[in-house]
């Protein structure tokens, strides 16, 4: 009895400090993401209007960065002084750079990033968060399921750029790269346990098609 009454207080302790950082997310969500092409122009050098499918891939995968980036903040915010705060912090670091990368893309190109980007914020954060609260393995389950989708979504645009008329090689090789890097990330979670979290096959078949789902939005609006 002693040992569930420190578990929830732990665990209520965690909900509380998470849905607060949540209410600060969202309060900021529409200002620093909503807009993200009144960054400096004075550093950017602005190109021709991109192909419909350049500019579809660079909308998605800026969703789709910003949304890890927003995973493993949640995930560092529970986990972060434990264990497995380092591997964590490592995987986060590479996602800023990501994000960041198409962040630029989306100003030199002049592309319109999805509306979709407040909720992409928020809802990263809860995944997140909400998997970390569950245990380290649980919080890698869930990076194992949204990398598996990532890999698989960057291995399926790397195809269509290389069979389109004139492909992009700088679009070829930043997503190689950012590709190879997630992949490193899903092997992570792997070594680290994640098929031993509890329902990891159920758990890790949901995730999936969220992550899907979201593409499949970002794609549209």
């Amino acid at each position: 009895m002693s040992r569930f009454s420190t578990f929830s207080r732990t665990n209520s302790w965690g909900i509380i400090q998470c849905r607060s950082i949540l209410q600060q997310q969202s309060r900021n969500a529409s200002t620093e993401y909503g807009s993200p092409q009144t960054a400096d122009c004075k550093t950017t050098t602005l190109r021709k209007r991109p192909t419909p499918l350049t500019d579809e891939i660079i909308r998605v995968d800026h969703a789709g960065e910003l949304g890890a980036d927003r995973i493993y903040a949640g995930q560092m915010y529970v986990l972060g002084n434990g264990p497995m705060g380092k591997t964590i912090a490592h995987m986060w670091e590479q996602e800023k750079e990501h994000r960041k990368r198409f962040e630029n893309l989306m100003q030199e190109h002049r592309v319109r990033p999805t509306i979709m980007l407040p909720i992409w914020n928020v809802a990263g954060f809860v995944l997140g968060a909400g998997t970390a609260l569950l245990g380290e393995k649980a919080a890698m389950a869930c990076t194992v399921a949204v990398e598996t989708v990532i890999v698989d979504h960057y291995n399926e645009q790397l195809r269509q750029i290389m069979e389109s008329p004139k492909p992009d090689k700088e679009l070829l090789d930043v997503i190689t790269k950012f590709r190879d890097e997630e992949q490193e990330h899903h092997d992570t979670g792997i070594d680290c346990g994640a098929e031993q979290a509890p329902f990891y096959k159920a758990m890790t078949e949901v995730i999936k098609i969220g992550c899907k789902t979201a593409i499949a939005i970002s794609k549209r609006i």
